[in-house]
């Protein structure tokens, strides 16, 4: 996997792969994408940025533990339904409100968890793969 094309393409990819990734989390509770196929593209980007230079570059373009990651998004999906307990309504009954003309709900809170949790998960894996 030491190939320079990859090395210089993978470069390209990763901005390109977080930008689409975060396009399709953004759309996804309205229209097709979400937060499973944002967060499979971002760690498409991570991993082809990581397989032609290892682990150490991997952590170094991480901002966070992929672990926490994962943490971080099964809170986030979680804690997104407490918002109908709340409002008196079952768990998982989203809540809707406009900021500035934008309509933001839960579904866009729980769609990030499940972003920040595939993404995790997979770098997890990623991770442990290229310390082998």
């Amino acid at each position: 996997m030491n190939s320079i094309v990859f090395r210089v393409g993978s470069t390209a990819i990763l901005p390109f792969a977080l930008l689409l990734s975060l396009y399709l989390l953004w759309r996804g509770h309205n229209e097709p994408g979400g937060g499973f196929i944002g967060g499979l593209i971002a760690a498409a980007g991570y991993a082809c940025y990581a397989l032609p230079r290892g682990r150490t570059a991997l952590k170094r373009a991480l901002p966070i533990d992929p672990l926490q990651l994962l943490a971080l998004g099964i809170g986030s999906a979680l804690t997104s339904g407490l918002f109908g307990f709340a409002n008196g309504t079952a768990y998982l009954t989203h809540a809707w409100t406009e900021v500035a003309g934008i309509a933001l709900g839960t579904p866009l809170l729980f769609d990030a968890g499940v972003y920040l949790t595939v993404l995790g998960a997979i770098l997890t894996f990623l991770n442990l793969f290229l310390e082998q």
